[in-house]
């Protein structure tokens, strides 16, 4: 089965196993119904484009008053009055990008900055074999920047944990169990897929949510990481 680079599908295949859905931030596909609904229920809210990648054309939205929103995109930033002008704007914007609507969640913060982290799960070939988590990372937004993809540095989990006073190894550890729990979920989906990269967010209230899993992940903040060990586990899974 050809694995698609679809957020909604991914959305839903990991929402119906049952330990997971509970872990998923709210996802809709973008319509006046649902962002209204959604704007109401929480205030802010996320859209980004169903095949979109590294962060390009998220937008965050956010609900101030009664009936103006403030739009985020990158580190821009506009107000508007009215939804079906907001819609309008989005139409122009998205040039037949498909989007969905997510709730935003208030992520764990370094220095005012939000962050999540990064898991890669990974198997060998075979469709029996078990998935493993073989590398992790923490990725800090830029000053001004919401998304974590326009990252100002890339640092060790237990380093960023610490440094945003939320947890420790134990916290890490979980976060492992729900990616890889994801992982499995989606390998039974895609019978040949063997890597996942994780978005896996914490928020400050410490609880751990699946942001998205990337198909393709980047390999290259690996390779930056002083332990240059994860990098070589995750060629060696990449090769076996």
């Amino acid at each position: 089965m050809l694995i698609k680079r679809d957020k909604w599908l991914q959305y839903r295949i990991l929402r119906n196993g049952s330990s997971l859905a509970g872990r998923l931030p709210e996802t809709q596909l973008l319509k006046k119904n649902a962002l209204t609904k959604m704007l109401l229920q929480y205030q802010s809210v996320v859209l980004k484009p169903r095949d979109g990648s590294y962060g390009r054309d998220i937008l965050f939205i956010k609900r101030n008053g009664a009936n103006a929103y403030r739009i985020h995109n990158e580190n821009n930033a506009v107000t508007m009055r009215d939804t079906d002008k907001l819609l309008r704007w989005l139409r122009k914007k998205n040039r037949g990008h498909r989007y969905i609507v997510q709730r935003r969640l208030q992520l764990a913060q370094i220095q005012h900055k939000p962050f999540d982290l990064r898991i890669m799960a990974q198997r060998k070939k075979g469709a029996s074999s078990t998935w493993n988590v073989t590398g992790s990372y923490a990725k800090v937004a830029a000053q001004g920047y919401l998304v974590t993809n326009v990252t100002i540095r890339t640092i060790p989990v237990l380093e960023a944990l610490k440094l945003a006073r939320i947890g420790d190894r134990s916290l890490l550890v979980k976060a492992e169990r729900i990616a890889l729990l994801a992982a499995k979920r989606l390998g039974e989906r895609y019978p040949k897929l063997r890597q996942v990269g994780f978005d896996i967010g914490i928020d400050r209230k410490r609880r751990i949510w699946i942001i998205e899993g990337n198909y393709q992940p980047a390999l290259r903040p690996f390779r930056l990481l002083k332990d240059s060990s994860m990098h070589r586990r995750i060629l060696w899974y990449k090769k076996h």
